[in-house]
């Protein structure tokens, strides 16, 4: 059984068993074939869509697929990855994440976060000035602003600590 969290909407499982299918253990008339062209059909309680992929993270276990022009994103979770969250042991959030530091030696001109701030993955975090370019500095994944290391204006060295994260 999969769990799957569409859009960030509530969850529904899915399963596959004796070639069928049951979405919330309601059967379901579903059949997904990928075409020779890289396009998806799909055929779901007797109405047709086509789909395609827009992105895969395998990683994460996320895919992004567009149906009549909307994008879903959508969030698997694994029998395993059901059972770890049951214990406790939800890995994402054990992954340490890493510090900000200086890609380059510059000077810091603006600290866009604060201590405790929540961040997502791609949020700006800081402004480095090198080589009289602007470079802005951003989070590589979500987290929580730990603590500051660095203040506006400061001269920086490559791969000093300018932001913590938690």
């Amino acid at each position: 059984m999969l769990e799957i969290k569409v859009n960030e909407n509530k969850p529904f499982e899915i399963t596959h068993e004796d070639g069928g299918w049951l979405i919330n253990g309601t059967p379901a008339n579903l059949d997904i074939r990928t075409q020779p062209n890289g396009l998806i059909s799909i055929l779901y309680n007797g109405k047709s869509y086509t789909a395609t992929v827009e992105k895969t993270d395998f990683k994460n276990k996320e895919i992004a697929v567009r149906i009549d022009g909307q994008i879903y994103k959508a969030a698997i979770k694994e029998p395993i990855d059901q059972l770890l969250n049951k214990m406790g042991l939800d890995l994402k959030a054990a992954e340490k994440v890493a510090p900000i530091k200086a890609p380059m030696p510059g000077m810091v001109l603006k600290i866009l976060v604060q201590p405790g701030q929540q961040i997502k993955k791609g949020d700006g975090i800081l402004i480095l000035e090198a080589m009289k370019m602007e470079n802005l500095l951003k989070a590589g994944a979500d987290a929580t602003v730990k603590s500051i290391k660095v203040n506006e204006r400061m001269a920086v060295e490559k791969g000093a600590v300018l932001i913590e994260l938690e």
